[in-house]
């Protein structure tokens, strides 16, 4: 019964209670995609923005680990390990859903909006857009395309030049805001990611984690995981004056507050880290993008049911995570494995401070796995969107 300490923390090479999270997360999205109003309560729409704190979180955390070790991020390798951990199971995907299409002769729309899907501005995606909801991975991919270059090529290995320009972007994001609170306002989704860097750069550095090391004492963190539970429930009740974008930026902060949590040996973090929630977890990825395509399947199977209801909402994720399971295994493992080595290819290079020659023995589920220090580092991933 006492917090972990810092040492405790970098040796950590598995965050199993945030793949529980994920699960939970992915759960929440099906759930106000197609639960109907029963769902209403769990306010599962935000259930993304757990996703983006969680990747900044962990990435962030990847790339710290990396310098630490080599003294230098290699961008070329986070750009290969990211390029294959993303891009194979999200292509088939939209070639599976523009095939589809094209069986109901309804592949116009898709065939005119590919430009969008293919250059991750799917953000900017019409409200009736088939594949709409891959618009968080367009959010990620612009994301890391400049936050790596920006936090540790252009600042190296100084905590508190990287800790200010990770606030600064934080304010940045904010202040681009429009005063007009609008639904998917894109900078708030920014804030969201920026939340889950900031406390991945200030646990990373003792006299950071220092300051959140008291959230990880078992008591501590039993308290705040039943808050943060009590906080989900009464999003629903969020005063509509103060906007959505408020409401966002206020869970997510409280989200990036939940991960020490969530890292402590609480039985409620424990909980989390239970292996059915963990499978979930690792396929949340593909348990996303193949979401509209499940619920397609379940309400077919399920015609008496109509488009939204519980019977619904159930069946599309477990169609969702036998296809997740397919995809996970026979897709992205093999793919991740690939990046990994091409990337351990361009990223040749010895440990600092004589740690001993490298390993080749990177993990292959970079989001869900934290190597230590000592072992060839992986890239995160965007699990499951919303």
């Amino acid at each position: 019964m006492r917090p972990l300490n810092h040492d405790e923390f970098q040796a950590m090479r598995r965050f199993p209670a945030l793949d529980g999270l994920r699960a939970v997360a992915a759960v929440m999205v099906f759930a106000f995609h197609y639960g109907g109003p029963s769902w209403k309560w769990l306010t599962g729409w935000i259930g993304v923005h757990l996703f983006f704190v969680l990747s900044g979180f962990l990435i962030t955390t990847l790339l710290l680990r990396e310098e630490h070790r080599y003294g230098r991020v290699s961008l070329r390798a986070f750009y290969l390990r990211r390029f294959f951990r993303i891009m194979p199971v999200y292509l088939l995907v939209l070639f599976l859903t523009w095939g589809l299409a094209r069986l109901s002769g309804s592949a116009a729309t898709i065939e005119r909006l590919m430009t969008y899907y293919l250059l991750f501005i799917n953000d900017f995606l019409p409200g009736n857009a088939p594949y709409l909801h891959s618009w968080t991975i367009g959010i990620e991919q612009k994301f890391y395309l400049f936050w790596p270059a920006i936090a540790f090529v252009l600042v190296t290995a100084a905590f508190r030049r990287r800790l200010a320009i990770t606030a600064g972007l934080l304010v940045l994001f904010i202040a681009l805001i429009p005063p007009d609170i609008a639904w998917l306002s894109w900078p708030i989704h920014y804030v969201a990611i920026l939340l889950g860097c900031l406390t991945a750069v200030v646990m990373h550095h003792p006299k950071g984690f220092a300051l959140v090391r008291p959230l990880t004492h078992p008591v501590t963190a039993t308290a705040a995981i039943v808050v943060f539970i009590v906080f989900q429930v009464a999003v629903q009740y969020w005063p509509v004056r103060f906007g959505q974008e408020a409401l966002i930026g206020t869970y997510a902060a409280a989200a990036a507050l939940l991960l020490p949590a969530l890292l402590s040996r609480s039985v409620l973090a424990r909980g989390l880290g239970l292996r059915p929630l963990v499978f979930v977890g690792e396929r949340s990825y593909s348990m996303y993008l193949i979401q509209s395509i499940a619920a397609r399947v379940a309400i077919g199977l399920l015609p008496t049911m109509g488009r939204r209801s519980t019977a619904v909402f159930l069946g599309a994720v477990v169609v969702a995570l036998i296809v997740a399971d397919v995809l996970y295994r026979w897709v992205e493992l093999p793919m991740i494995e690939v990046g990994r080595r091409l990337a351990a290819r361009v990223s040749r290079r010895g440990p600092r401070d004589g740690e001993g020659t490298p390993t080749s023995s990177g993990t292959a589920v970079e989001d869900v796995q934290i190597p230590p220090t000592r072992e060839v580092l992986a890239d995160a991933v965007p699990a499951g969107r919303g």
